[in-house]
């Protein structure tokens, strides 16, 4: 149990980071829903939406390795569940992004929405497995798991921020009068 308390700080940093990250993420939409574009309905789900999803699961998995488990196998295989989860979230929200006609990924936008968040739910997933002989090196693993789903999920958040500002709303647009 000792190994899993040293952990604390990391994921009271990391799950506060998330947390923050998702009210920030709530403010920056609302501010940019003035003046949104007519197919932001179709692109929103598929780029916003996930990066919501992916700072909650960030959120969840720093709970449940905060929470008081009577071994590190327990929580690593509850984090294995969130990680599962979002793996196959991740695989569906690729074909929601070759469907829709808003907006065409390219290879950055395919690395940080879809690679980056796989792999990061792939750590979270497998590295539960050998929890019983290698406790140390299963909380490293989901430590970098959603280490990199923080990463990319900021990465994204201003990538969205940004396309909204320069693309949809160019430089020089009037903004909306009242």
């Amino acid at each position: 149990m000792s190994e899993l308390a040293e952990w604390d700080s990391f994921y009271v940093i990391v799950g506060g980071a998330a947390g923050a990250l998702i009210g920030l993420q709530f403010v920056v939409m609302t501010l940019i829903a003035e003046k949104p574009s007519p197919r932001i309905a179709e692109a929103g789900p598929v780029f916003s939406t996930p990066t919501i999803i992916h700072f909650s699961a960030i959120l969840l998995v720093s709970a449940l390795l905060r929470a008081p488990w009577a071994s590190v196998t327990a929580a690593a295989l509850a984090c294995r569940t969130v990680g599962l989860c979002g793996f196959v979230y991740t695989l569906l929200l690729a074909l929601r992004i070759r469907r829709q006609t808003a907006y065409q990924p390219d290879a950055e936008d395919w690395l940080c929405h879809i690679l980056l968040p796989l792999l990061a739910y792939a750590l979270l997933t497998l590295t539960p497995l050998p929890s019983l002989a290698h406790e140390r090196e299963t909380l490293f693993g989901i430590g970098a798991g959603a280490l990199l789903l923080l990463f990319a999920g900021i990465h994204n958040a201003w990538d969205a921020v940004s396309y909204q500002v320069f693309v949809v709303r160019k430089p020089g647009d009037a903004p909306p009068s009242d």
